[in-house]
Parts: structure tokens; sequence; C-alpha cells
């Protein structure tokens, strides 16, 4: 072999099940006597070695650092320093605290990536039988290379993609890769090139082993060119930006934008006024300081953990806190069908006869068959046994002829009332080869030929009807016991073995309560359309269009976007193929859920918004996902969901309260600053207001959400939000304006007497109106958690008392009298009146928004 040719181009065996073994050999520049050492070290050069790559890292600070990049992060960080200028050291601890916490969540969910690559890796650590310089060695897995010829017995791991030259018996499990329930029995053969993965008998892959049987392969990918590397490549990566974390970060623009806009013009017009430039510029830096909702992060932290104590009690575990808040707006989820959908096991269905009848001597032979025979025991005979549990230990194995694949049958010679009665069972053509005549119970057996299209009709509709269906068959040898392949000949066809994975139990009502949560569900399965299209109608799917992979194949992008709108069903469906599904589901604007549990369900797992797995899933599976299920139940996953949407309808009133609360209040002093000869209130002050107004907003979490809030999925609306604030913020500057008429001109309050007076009306109005706009329907019929009236109460005793106290001298304020308390009182209940009609026109003019 010339060498010196493997250094220049690499090979084109991107189909290479669509090659003969002549072909893949000489594309590889390799023999069935494997490679040299020389010729495999000139590979090992090109290609690396036959390991999936950790993905490039940059340093943890860096790392960490990336995470006070967000919007909201920067203005609470200015925040900070301006608190640390003002000696607030309290307020700028406190916000260092809220920013840390936040940044490390962040930085502990990124490195979930680097461990679902570390699960992957531990997969391939073992060794392989290698074909090196004409002889046997076990070398490691990352030393083995494209062209390599690899010996595999039962045990083994495959090492990479592979070309299978030579099997015998050699069934392969790639349920991990594929999802297909069945073990999978490989021999050579060229197939076409738009054959799924599924279906590639010729091909054997890296991550899956061989359960029976024994082969021979030449490898052709290694590494990350392999289907396990391309999945590895795909969940290494930073995981895309969810719904929510999308919203939490146009929501800080929307508040950077407004920041910007205030600081700039409230700067320059009391600047224009003559009054100190040091005091305009802090002022104008308290403002948009105060208008910030400083504890959003501190907020959204503790209705998360709330949220994520709450699921575990209902054997929801959360890995990713803003997952809850995903699963609350999901309005799409997709799931694997085999054992989530199903019950991921293979069950018998019926044993009967050519007339779809059941038949107690065709039961009896596939019992014995089962039972007896010895050799590999595969998920088929189990499920017949588990069908019937009749003790068949008074029949005798007497001889057998083990399964291959070129008769694709199993014969059983037994004893049976003293007779030897041979059965035979596997698929039903070659089934059909060996029969002469067809039973007809205790009348006398008919000729195959008079029934024949008959017999193949019924095996057409139970294949239709998602059945694996298989052909059982039985002989009397008149005492013979030495049978061979020569004995399988002339029987008689008894009738069907029809099997499959059934539906969990109450799934189609589990459906229909998801259907109406408002969530679509979408099969995403490996398995052949046809038993796709079974398993969702007998799950109550209404399934008019199956969408396979290689369909799928020939869609653009924004065709593909089209179709995955309407497409109920995904079948014969690649492991990169299900997250392009997700990512086109994205991109026509859902909030997409996967539930997978195995290796080809990793990279769906890491795209979508929320991943879902199982606690009995593969480890990668659940490193990729955000919330893994202690039961593999979809009730269990809804009362997720509404956890989540209860969850999620808490922190939107904090955004609503917040917002519209605190633009009230910086409008209303940047409106006074211009016709009073002082500041409306100290940046202390502001801050003050500030951290009182958000200690009740604390509490939100434990608050109470009226069904209508989890009936449907809530998602960020900014337009909404922006309404919300500008609605309810003018309102306030209302109430507020009417403050300072009653301040100036009844009660001709001085500097500190008028910080005083508002900073008190500030804080009331600000306190009680949150159990105003915390429900859509009226507020004196819901009632608001315990530990959300208790804080309130709190604030609404400190403000009142605040004036009166020591503390009244480090703040600048001074006592009030007792009829501007009262007067206060009296604008702060017209304003919560008033807030009330506002909210019932605003609901029914913006009846879409997200707030319940």
């Amino acid at each position: 072999m010339n060498t010196t040719l493997l250094t220049q181009t690499e090979p084109d065996l991107s189909t290479f099940w669509a090659l003969s073994a002549d072909q893949v050999l000489v594309r590889l520049q390799t023999t069935e006597s494997g490679l040299s050492t020389p010729q495999a070290e000139l590979v090992r050069q090109i290609a690396g070695p036959n390991q999936l790559q950790a993905p490039q890292k940059g340093s943890a600070i860096g790392l960490f650092l990336s995470q006070f990049k967000s919007p909201i992060s920067i203005i609470l960080l200015a925040a900070e320093t301006l608190s640390f200028f003002l000696h607030d050291t309290t307020d700028a601890v406190i916000i260092f605290v809220i920013i840390l916490l936040s940044g490390l969540l962040g930085f502990w969910q990124e490195k979930g990536a680097s461990d679902a690559m570390q699960r992957l890796l531990s997969l391939v650590g073992v060794k392989a039988t290698v074909w090196r310089n004409g002889q046997e060695t076990d070398l490691p897995v990352e030393d083995v290379v494209a062209g390599d010829v690899v010996s595999l017995r039962a045990g083994d791991l495959v090492p990479a993609d592979s070309y299978l030259l030579a099997s015998n018996e050699l069934f392969v499990n790639e349920a991990t890769l594929t999802g297909e329930t069945y073990p999978v029995d490989k021999q050579p053969s060229v197939l076409a090139t738009d054959t799924p993965i599924a279906k590639r008998q010729n091909a054997l892959f890296m991550g899956s082993h061989v359960v029976s049987g024994s082969g021979r392969v030449v490898v052709v990918q290694t590494g990350a060119r392999t289907e396990l590397g391309r999945i590895a490549q795909r969940i290494s990566q930073t995981p895309p930006e969810t719904d929510f974390e999308r919203g939490i970060r146009q929501f800080g623009y929307l508040l950077m934008e407004i920041t910007l806009v205030l600081v700039i013009l409230i700067f320059a017009i009391n600047v224009g006024l003559h009054k100190p430039v040091l005091t305009a510029f802090l002022f104008s830096l308290a403002i948009a300081v105060g208008l910030t909702p400083q504890l959003l992060p501190a907020i959204i932290s503790i209705n998360l953990a709330k949220g994520a104590s709450r699921m575990a009690q209902q054997q929801v575990i959360v890995k990713r806190l803003s997952a809850i808040e995903n699963i609350g707006s999901m309005n799409v989820l997709c799931s694997d069908k085999t054992g989530t959908l199903t019950e991921g096991s293979v069950r018998v269905d019926r044993i009967m006869d050519v007339w779809e009848k059941p038949s107690g001597q065709a039961q009896l032979l596939a019992k014995l068959n089962a039972q007896l025979q010895q050799g590999f025991r595969n998920a088929i005979d189990e499920a017949i046994l588990a069908f019937d549990t009749t003790d068949v230990s008074a029949y005798p194995r007497v001889d057998e002829i083990p399964y291959d694949f070129i008769r694709k049958r199993l014969t059983i010679l037994t004893e049976i009332d003293g007779q030897t009665v041979m059965s035979t069972k596997g698929a039903v053509q070659n089934i059909l080869e060996i029969c002469t005549f067809v039973d007809r119970g205790t009348e006398a057996p008919i000729p195959l030929t008079e029934v024949r299209a008959q017999i193949e009709q019924t095996y057409q509709t139970l294949s239709s009807q998602g059945f694996r269906t298989l052909g059982l068959a039985t002989k009397n040898t008149n005492g013979k016991r030495d049978i061979d392949k020569s004995d399988e000949s002339d029987m008689t066809f008894l009738g069907f073995i029809t099997l499959f994975d059934p539906p969990k139990a109450g799934i189609s009502e589990t459906l229909a309560t998801l259907t109406g949560l408002g969530i679509q569900l979408k099969m995403i399965t490996g398995d052949n359309a046809l038993v796709a299209s079974c398993i969702a109608e007998r799950m109550g799917i209404d399934c008019p269009d199956v969408l396979t992979g290689a369909a799928l194949r020939q869609l653009s992008p924004e065709a593909l976007r089209q179709k995955v709108v309407d497409t109920p069903v995904f079948a014969e469906v690649e492991p990169n193929q299900k997250e392009s599904i997700i990512l086109a589901l994205q991109k026509a604007g859902f909030v997409v859920g996967y539930m997978g549990d195995g290796i080809n369900d990793a990279s769906a797992l890491h795209a979508s918004d929320v991943g879902i797995s199982v606690d009995s899933a593969v480890d990668v599976a659940k490193e990729s996902a955000d919330i893994v299920l202690l039961q593999q139940n979809l009730n269990v996953l809804i009362d997720g969901i509404r956890e989540g949407r209860r969850t999620f309808a808490n922190t939107l009133k904090y955004i609503f309260m917040a917002t519209s609360a605190n633009f009230g209040n910086m409008f209303s002093m940047a409106g006074a600053s211009l016709f009073l000869p002082f500041l409306p209130l100290l940046p202390t002050q502001i801050l003050l207001t500030n951290l009182l107004t958000d200690l009740p907003e604390m509490t939100i979490g434990s608050d109470n959400v009226e069904p209508e809030a989890i009936a449907k999925p809530a998602r960020w609306d900014l337009p909404f939000i922006r309404h919300f604030m500008l609605t309810f913020g003018p309102l306030s500057s209302v109430f507020d304006y009417l403050s300072f008429g009653l301040l100036l001109w009844v009660f001709h309050a001085n500097e500190h007497l008028f910080q005083t007076g508002w900073f008190v009306e500030s804080v009331l109005s600000a306190s009680i109106i949150v159990l105003v706009v915390r429900t859509r329907q009226a507020f004196y019929r819901t009632r608001p958690s315990k530990w959300l009236m208790m804080a309130t109460g709190f604030v609404v005793l400190v403000v009142l008392l605040l004036p009166l106290s020591p503390l009244a001298s480090v703040f600048g304020f001074s006592p009030l009298p007792l009829s501007l308390y009262g007067a206060i009182l009296g604008i702060v209940g017209t304003y919560v009146v008033a807030a009330e009609g506002l909210k019932h026109w605003f609901y029914r003019t913006y009846a879409s928004g997200p707030a319940r």
C-alpha cells in the first residue's frame, strides 16, 4: 500500500452505508487484514485521536465575569457604585450580594455543558480488538483510526462508526442512540443513500454495544466525526438563550433606554435651573437607580428557589432554575416515543391463528420455543414468557436449530405427549418459505396455497397497525430426535405472534390535560412511520401527517419552519434532526420543551428552552436536561408545568409592581425638581424608598395565584409591560402631585417637612398598591399570602413611625403633624380606589396580556 496517499485528502465516506465493502476498503486505503502500525500512525496524525474532544475552555475568571454583562447587571453595578459614593454601605453591600449570587448561578449553569461532555467521554474509555500488522491486538479506543479492522464479540462497545464486513448472528443494542426498542440484527449489505440511521444494518456506531454474536468491521469515522461525536460537539456549546432569559435581557434593555433618557434629561434641566452640578448629577443618577427594580435578581432567585422546592415535592428535580419560568411559558412539548409516551418494553398483543382467533396450540408452542432455546434470549422471548405464565417444565427440550441471519428463524424440538414436535418462529415470510400446510385447529390442515394471499394480507394489515409480527410453524418429526436445517420443510403454519410497545396507561387523559393547558405535543421518534402513526392514534393524537427524517432532509430551513407548526409526529428521525426540529419550532415563535432519556436526545435537550429527562435516563441525557423527573410519567411533568406557571405569574407581578410604582415616583420627582427650590427627595431618601417598597415584593413568591394564571402558557410581553408602566405610572404621579400641592399650599412645608411628607405618601402608596395590582380580580376578592400581608403591614408601620424615631435625623426627616398623617392616608385611600377602577379598564383593553 502506498502510505503517502494517506496524507493527501480524506476520503468521502459521508454515506458509507451506500457503498460496497470493496469500495469502502479502497477509499480507506486498507484491506480486510487491517493497517500496519506506520499506516495507522499516518492516519492518526491527520485525524487525531479517536476521542470526543472537550470544548476549548476559557479561564474560570473570564467565565465568571461574563455573567455580569446583562443590562440589568450593568445598571445594578452602577447603583452599587453610587451607593458607595454616597457612603450608603448597607445598600451597596445588599446590591453586591445580589449581583454576586446571580453571577454564581449563571457560572454554575454554564459548567453543565462541560459536565455533559465528560459523561460522553466516559462512555468510550475502553479497549478494542484491532487487526494491526496482520494480527489481533488490544488497543485503547483512542488509538483506533479510520481503516482499522476491528473484531467484535458479545459485550464489546463499538469503538467508532464502522462498516460491517462479516457477521455471525450479530445483535447490537443501539437504543440510546436511535431509540430502537429491539436489539438490531446487523449483516453485510449495500443500502440506499437516504437510509435512516435506525435502518443502517451494515453500519455500527460509536457508543452502541454488541448484545450477542460476533462480527468484523472496518472503522470509517472516528472521534468528533462520528454520530456520537456530532452530538457531543452540539451539547458542549453554551446552552442557547431560552425564552425567559431573552425576556429578561429585553426588559433590561427597556430599562436602560428609559434610564439613559431620564439621566440626561433631568441632569440637563437641573443644571439649566442653576442648581449645583454635582448635586444635580447625583440626583439624576438616584432617580435612574430608583427606576431600576434593584431586587429583581433576588426576587427571581427567591421565586425560583421556592418553585424548585415545591416541584421537588412533586417528584420533579430542577437543575437549572430558569427552567421553572420556561416550563411555565412552554407551549410545545416534544417527546421521544419509547419509554416516555409508551412503556418502553416489548409486549405480546396476541398469539392467534390465520383467522385471527386465539390458538391454544400456537400459544403453547410459542412459549416452549422461547423458554427452551439456549441461544440469546432477546426482548421478544421475554415478552412471550411474560404473556403466558403457564408452567412448561413437563415438556423436555430435545434439540435446537439456533437463529441465524440467513434463515431468520429459531427452531426447537420438544416432546409433547410422547411425540417429538418442532416449533419454529421467525419473520413471517421466512416461516412461509418452509410451510406447505396451514393449521385449522381440530380439522385437517389445508394447503398453504389456498390461504397464502390471506395470510400475507393479514400480515400487511398488522404491520400497518404498528405491530411487529412473527410467524409460527410446527411439524411432527415422528420420533426423530436430531434435527438440522433440512428438517425445516413441509411444516404447518400455525399463526401469528404480534408484538408492540404499548402506550402508557392513562396517556390519552394526560395528553388531553396538556392540550387543556395550552400545550401542543409533538412526537419525535427514530421508529418507522407506520408504528409512530399507529401509536399516536392510540394515544388520541390527531395524526393527519407524519414527517419522516428522509422528507425532513429535503426541506429548506424556511419550509421546515412552516412544516413543524402543523406536524404532530416526526418518525425515522436521526439525532441531529431532532435538534433541527427544536430550533425550527423556536424560530416559529414557540417556547419548546423536549423530553428524552437517551444519548440520541442529548442535543435536542440542550437546544430546547426546557430540557426534561428522567432519573432512569442515561447520564448524558440527565446532564443535558434542565429538569429531571423522578418518575417517567407525564402526569408528574404536568404538576411541574402548573408550578412553573405559578412561579412565572408571581415573577411578573413583581415586574408590574416595581416598574409602574417606580416609574411613577421617579417621574414625579423629575417633575417636582423643575419648580421646587430644593430636591424633592435626597439621594439617600430615594434609595431608602426603593428598599422599603421592595420589601413586600420580596414575599411575592409565596403569593396565591388564581386558576386562570396557570390555565395557559404565559410569556414575556414587553409591549404589555410598557403599557402597564405607562398607564399606572402616571396615575401614581397624579396623586404624588396632589401630595405636592397639599404639602406646599396647605401645610406650607419647608424642605425637610416636604421630603418627609412625600416619603411617607410615596412608600405607603407603593406598598399598598401591591395588593391591588397583584391580581386581575377585585383586590378584596382574592386573598394574598400571609407573608405578603405581614411584609406590607411591617413597611406601613415602619414608614409611619420612622419620622418620629431617632433615625429620622440620619435620613434628613422631621416629625409630621397628625393632621398631615390623616391627609396622606386619605390620598393613599383615594389612590387605591382609582387604581382598582383603572385596573379593570386596563385588562379589558389589553386582555391578551400575560399578567393574571
